[in-house]
């Protein structure tokens, strides 16, 4: 189990009753929220220092990437056009 810090966060209270509305467990609501967010920016700060490095993805580098995601929705529009 990893240790934990209590801390004072300040909400709107409108957040904080529709949180209650969403969960029992505040604490760990906010936490997922965090870890959340926190890997979204570890992933746009990656991104951005491989664009720096490598230049801009390509159209094709995007589109592979949201089929790898995705998964490829328009793969029966391509199989068509052939």
């Amino acid at each position: 189990m990893s240790s934990t810090t209590r801390i004072t966060v300040t909400l709107p209270s409108d957040q904080v009753a529709e949180l209650r509305k969403l969960t029992d467990n505040v604490s760990g609501y906010v936490a997922e929220a965090v870890a959340r967010q926190i890997r979204h920016q570890l992933l746009s700060d990656d991104l951005r220092r491989h664009e720096e490095e490598h230049g801009g993805f390509s159209d094709e580098e995007l589109a592979d990437a949201r089929a790898r995601i995705f998964g490829s929705a328009g793969s029966s529009k391509d199989a068509e056009a052939a």
